[in-house]
């Protein structure tokens, strides 16, 4: 049986057919609108799902990642900033009432981090931290297999987890936090106030890799912020892996190698702070959201593939061509 995969964002939605091998065999996207209610805005995915009942596809239920907060349990999405007419908006319901499928519904950053970690570069890890590191920070904590909510839905939050004493808070992030000191907001605030004007991300990368020292003084900054973060998520942890993406990742990896640098003051060895790529790219909201989806179990929120075997540790294998030094 398939499943339904919905990735809801400030910008689009996008909802995915997904077969039994968490592939994705069709696709649809659609604009959020904001002069449109948040049912509105949905309507083009319930038609999507039912055009898949009627063509034949067999499904099994439908998941969702959504940005937060949300009330999980509930099926509710709460107040999002970029999700404008979205407050306490009972998404689990409207898509159940609309296609008599079951729904499910966890936060966006986590199903991207259920994907990596059970699909992707976590494969096969028993302990898998998952960062998303672009605009902000996303994190997720995945461990045999199953997603760590936390008692309230905040697990894995690192965006908000305090790395220096920078006074600026923004909206619910503390000051000093890991998202406004090293994320994409955090690189732009940075080099705004270092040039004197609007500086975005990709002119302050240009300006890095050119070494003009102004730059080189923000990345230093911000890369000290990072390097406190993954050693603070290392502490917490200990996990066999964390899992790296987002478009600041791919696209400046010499960023990351930066600040694993200066995380080996705060770790007992880079060996022990192990790194991998992710994998799936903007796919993995749609595929993690689809691993939502339970295969049967008797309990219903299991995450529903068999617990990955646990790797040898990074100090009891050969590094691979991908690990950080």
């Amino acid at each position: 049986m398939e499943r339904i995969g919905i990735d809801i964002g400030g910008t689009q939605l996008r909802v995915a057919l997904v077969d039994e091998g968490y592939r994705i065999v069709e696709v649809m996207k659609t604009v959020n609108d904001r002069t449109e209610t948040a049912a509105e805005n949905c309507a083009p995915l319930v038609d999507f799902i039912l055009r898949q009942r009627e063509t034949g596809h067999e499904l099994r239920g439908i998941g969702i990642g959504s940005p937060g907060p949300l009330d999980m349990r509930a099926g509710t999405v709460l107040n999002p900033p970029n999700l404008v007419g979205w407050q306490n908006f009972e998404i689990v319901r409207f898509f159940e009432d609309a296609t008599g499928l079951p729904a499910h519904l966890n936060n966006d950053a986590n199903v991207a981090g259920l994907a990596e970690a059970l699909l992707g570069g976590g494969k096969g890890y028993e302990s898998v931290i998952f960062v998303g590191l672009s605009t902000g920070f996303g994190g997720a904590y995945v461990y045999r297999g199953e997603l760590v909510n936390g008692a309230h839905g905040y697990a894995a939050e690192y965006w908000n987890m305090i790395v220096n004493d920078d006074p600026h808070g923004r909206g619910s992030a503390n000051p000093g936090s890991l998202n406004e000191n090293a994320g994409g907001t955090g690189l732009e605030r940075l080099a705004t106030l270092a040039f004197g004007r609007p500086v975005a991300p990709r002119e302050l990368f240009e300006r890095w890799y050119a070494q003009d020292p102004v730059a080189t003084d923000v990345i230093e900054r911000a890369s000290e912020a990072l390097a406190r973060g993954l050693s603070n998520i290392f502490w917490c942890y200990d996990p066999d892996v964390i899992v790296v993406g987002g478009s600041i990742a791919r696209y400046h990896p010499a960023y990351l190698e930066r600040a694993l640098q200066k995380a080996a003051r705060y770790v007992p060895s880079l060996d022990l702070l192990h790194i991998e790529e992710a994998r799936f790219g903007d796919d993995a909201g749609l595929i993690g959201a689809a691993l939502l989806v339970p295969n049967g179990e008797s309990n219903p929120d299991a995450i529903h593939l068999p617990p990955p075997p646990r790797a040898a540790s990074p100090t009891e294998r050969a590094r691979s061509d991908k690990e950080r030094p």
